[in-house]
């Protein structure tokens, strides 16, 4: 079997739960957004996630511990967020022989030449964007489908756009997948197989944009589907030395445009895959200038 081939299945297995000592149970109840776990001890929040979420303590621990060190630097911040990453677990995303190091700050590799990146750059980009319920999001990258998982949690407008077809269509079933096992909150996740740098201007425009891969300048669409005083984080700069960047679109009275930027890691140089280009059916290149 090729590497491609032994993803590909490892995945549909992942999707099916027939993975041996990963421990897959159904969701007890019913989502509720007025509800959150405890945050202020490890095993109360386990304990409690057990119960009415039916995960794995074998992962809410780690996932506790990485919460606590994305507090105490920053990559986490506001109650909605908090919640939203203790909610979604990152181990249904992660790939067999990643699940030990699922909680681990390394962006760990999803097959197809990307990766899911680590919790605290995902906790801290969706901070960022100061997403309340009822926010339309759109995310350029699905990738492991682990970002948008997260958001669905803050925000029930979710819409995500993945370039990597069969990366796209594995993502689809594994969301599938837990939706059918509970996580309804995935419903909110509305995804399709195309090309980001355009957009998707007939669900816009939107409150909040992430961009989940790197190009050297901000894609003229994203900026135009972002409503006025939207905001936008994005990796702009040469390849695999990107800043991440928060952008606020301001809007004059007389229509014109000024974009405010920001880094949002103070200078740090932070490598993401490249934003590819579709050419056709094919992927070829990038979209850097």
């Amino acid at each position: 079997m090729n590497r491609r081939d032994f993803l590909a299945a490892s995945t549909t297995a992942i999707a099916a739960g027939m993975l041996p000592g990963f421990a897959r149970a159904n969701v007890p109840g019913p989502y509720d957004w007025t509800v959150t776990p405890p945050m202020d001890k490890r095993q109360k929040f386990i304990d409690w996630m057990v119960k009415n979420r039916g995960e794995d303590a074998k992962y809410l621990g780690p996932r506790y511990d990485r919460f606590s060190w994305m507090v105490a630097v920053k990559d986490v911040f506001g109650d909605a967020n908090k919640r939203g990453f203790l909610m979604t677990p990152r181990e249904e995303f992660c790939m067999p022989a990643n699940l030990p190091r699922c909680y681990d700050i390394d962006f760990l590799d999803i097959g197809y030449g990307v990766t899911i990146s680590g919790p605290g750059l995902v906790g801290r980009m969706t901070s960022v964007l100061d997403i309340k319920k009822g926010d339309k999001v759109l995310e350029i990258g699905t990738g492991s489908g682990y970002q948008s998982a997260f958001l669905s949690n803050i925000t029930d407008k979710v819409f995500s756009i993945e370039i990597i077809e069969p990366l796209f269509e594995r993502t689809r079933k594994i969301y599938d997948g837990l939706i059918a096992r509970g996580y309804t909150e995935f419903s909110a996740i509305t995804t399709k197989h195309a090309d980001g740098y355009y957009g998707w201007e007939e669900n816009g425009p939107f409150d909040k944009i992430i961009v989940t891969c790197g190009i050297d300048h901000i894609p003229p669409d994203l900026l135009k589907q972002l409503v006025p005083g939207g905001l936008m984080v994005i990796p702009v700069g040469p390849p695999g030395a990107q800043h991440v960047l928060k952008i606020v679109k301001n809007v004059a009275a007389d229509g014109t445009v000024a974009v405010v930027r920001s880094d949002i890691y103070n200078g740090r140089v932070i490598p993401f895959v490249p934003f590819t280009s579709l050419v056709g059916d094919k992927i070829k290149g990038t979209h850097n200038q």
